[in-house]
């Protein structure tokens, strides 16, 4: 089975994938929408907690997010196959 990807990589490139994928969709509708809202406004969960820890900035906007998401996205899928060439 020489020519089959690992399971790990198939999973990294998943992640990686959703990773784009929402990304770009956070991306797009900030770009398509005239107010700029805030990721945190969504997080009503986050709102009620009594801890001083928070699961989002609320200076990071969607737009932004979004090329956070990209980014991370593309990395993951570079170092995966830079490891899988690596291996051999």
């Amino acid at each position: 089975m020489a020519g089959t990807t690992p399971r790990f990589a198939v999973a990294l490139y998943s992640v990686s994938a959703t990773s784009v994928a929402l990304g770009a969709l956070l991306w797009a509708r900030d770009r398509n929408t005239k107010t700029h809202k805030v990721y945190s406004d969504y997080l009503a969960a986050d709102t009620y907690s009594s801890s001083d820890w928070r699961i989002w900035t609320p200076n990071v906007p969607e737009d932004r997010l979004g090329l956070y998401l990209i980014v991370a996205g593309v990395l993951l899928a570079l170092i995966t196959r830079f490891v899988l060439t690596r291996r051999g």
